[in-house]
């Protein structure tokens, strides 16, 4: 049994090769961050803020629907993909024959 080398897996389950890195900004900055840009989507620049907010709130749930999710992370997602349809709505109505063109 030398394999472990007096290092066995039971007393670190996780090795140091699998653990995330902690460099980048963590769940519930994202879902802060979605929320604020989902909220300031419905003002300004909507078809990039929706998408934005829609990206930080999915990661903020980390990345699965099965569990427990946070609430402004749950609240980013929804309102991004919402300020996102508003804003794809408005961009087809704009680009419509006939809007003031001619």
């Amino acid at each position: 049994m030398m394999a472990g080398f007096g290092q066995g897996t039971r007393r670190y389950p996780r090795s140091r090769g699998r653990t995330w890195s902690r460099t980048g900004p963590d769940r519930a900055t994202l879902g802060i961050i979605g929320v604020i840009c989902a909220v300031a989507g419905f003002f300004v620049l909507g078809i990039i803020l929706g998408p934005v907010a829609i990206v930080c709130g999915w990661l903020a749930m980390g990345r699965t629907w099965s569990r427990s999710r946070p609430v402004t992370a749950l609240v980013a997602f929804v309102l991004g993909a919402i300020d996102t349809l508003l804003a794809v709505i408005w961009l087809a109505g704009a680009a419509s024959p006939g809007n003031g063109m001619f």
